[in-house]
């Protein structure tokens, strides 16, 4: 491994804000709150679900036992359960902009693919 590959998630964690500023700023020519916030909430969303996973992986593999797996798996239930649930709460509470609200889900994607292009050339 590089010095590169064990900074890696760091850098994932920092470019994922910087990507949602970005989508967020572009969201602003729109001029509609349900737009930005649908952004906003999207990728905030994201963010969360990305530290929350990276957060129960390192645990699990911190502790390689079946317990620990076991533990990882209703994590991820959970996890999966709750990301629905904020969803829908955002979709059908808060009235965000679907559209909107996907574009700002995108940004741990749009990240992972930007950190592939960048270690591909």
């Amino acid at each position: 491994m590089t010095d590169q590959d064990d900074h890696l998630v760091e850098a994932l964690g920092r470019r994922n804000w910087l990507i949602l500023a970005i989508l967020v700023a572009l969201s602003l020519f729109w001029k509609s709150t349900a737009v930005t916030l649908g952004v906003l909430a999207g990728g905030l969303v994201a963010i969360i679900g990305f530290f929350w996973l990276r957060h129960a992986l390192v645990q699990a593999l911190a502790d390689p036992t079946s317990y620990s797996a076991k533990r990882f798996r209703f994590s991820y239930v959970v996890r999966l359960a709750s990301l629905a649930a904020a969803l829908f709460l955002l979709i059908a509470v808060a009235k965000v902009h679907p559209l909107a609200l996907v574009a700002g889900l995108s940004v741990v994607v749009i990240n992972l693919f930007w950190t592939m292009l960048q270690r591909s050339l």
